[in-house]
C-alpha cells in the first residue's frame, strides 16, 4: 500500500522502512512527550490512510511500537492512570473510530479512559457589510497565539484523576497545543502528568 506494492497492504520493504524511523521526544507543557515515530515517510502515509480512508487493517503495522512506548511511560510510574485524549467531535463522526483506541487494542492494551471535550458555546453571528462574521476559523488559518486561546479550556478531567499521577496518550502531536490542553485540564483536576504519549510527532 505504501509503495504500491500488489496485493498487499503494507509490504516487508514499507514494514521496514516504518520501523527504521527512529522515536522522537520534546517537552509539552513541561512533560517529557515520547512518540513513537516521527510523523513522516511511510508513518505519514499509513496514519493518512488510517485515520482519513478507514484502513483498520494497517493498525497492526503501527501498534507495536506504539504499545510499547506507552508500556514503558506506564513502567516509569507504577500505579499511574492511562487517560487518552479524545478526537475531535467531527472526526469521531467522520471515522466512525477512535484511531487511539484501535492501536491500543491491536497492541494488546486495555481502552483507557479519555478527557471530557466541553461543549462550544453557541456564538450569535454577527453580520456587517462584508456578510457573516464571528464565524470560527480552522485550526491552519490561525496563528500560533489563536491556536492557543482557541484551545484553552476545550478539555476536562474527572475528578477521580486528583492525586493520581497520569499518562496521556493521543495518536498525532503537531504543535502540541491539544495535549498542552490536555495536561492543563488534569493538572486543573489535581492530577500530575508524569508523561505524554504519541503515535507519531512531527518534528517542530
Amino acid at each position: 500500500m505504501v509503495c504500491g506494492a500488489p496485493d498487499r497492504a503494507v509490504c516487508r520493504a514499507c514494514r521496514a522502512a516504518v520501523d527504521a524511523l527512529p522515536q522522537r521526544r520534546r517537552l509539552v507543557a513541561g512533560v517529557r512527550l515520547d512518540a513513537a515515530h516521527g510523523y513522516e515517510g511511510a508513518v505519514r502515509t499509513l496514519v493518512l490512510e488510517l485515520k482519513l480512508r478507514g484502513r483498520v487493517d494497517l493498525a497492526g503495522v503501527l501498534a507495536a511500537r506504539f504499545g510499547a512506548v506507552v508500556g514503558a511511560a506506564l513502567a516509569y510510574s507504577p500505579g499511574a492512570v492511562l487517560v487518552r485524549v479524545p478526537p475531535s467531535r467531527s472526526g469521531r463522526r467522520r471515522r466512525g473510530f477512535d484511531p487511539v483506541v484501535l492501536l491500543l487494542a491491536r497492541a494488546g492494551v486495555r481502552r483507557p479512559p479519555a478527557l471530557l471535550r466541553v461543549p462550544e458555546p453557541r456564538r450569535r453571528p454577527e453580520h456587517g457589510a462584508g456578510g457573516p462574521r464571528g464565524r470560527a476559523h480552522g485550526q491552519k488559518e490561525r496563528s500560533a497565539t489563536e491556536r492557543v486561546a482557541a484551545t484553552v479550556g476545550t478539555l476536562r478531567a474527572p475528578t477521580r484523576l486528583r492525586g493520581r499521577d497520569v499518562v496521556l496518550v493521543d495518536d498525532v502531536v503537531t504543535t502540541g497545543v491539544t495535549m498542552a490542553e490536555a495536561v492543563r485540564a488534569v493538572r486543573a483536576a489535581g492530577g500530575r502528568v508524569v508523561r505524554c504519549v504519541a503515535l507519531a510527532e512531527v518534528e517542530g
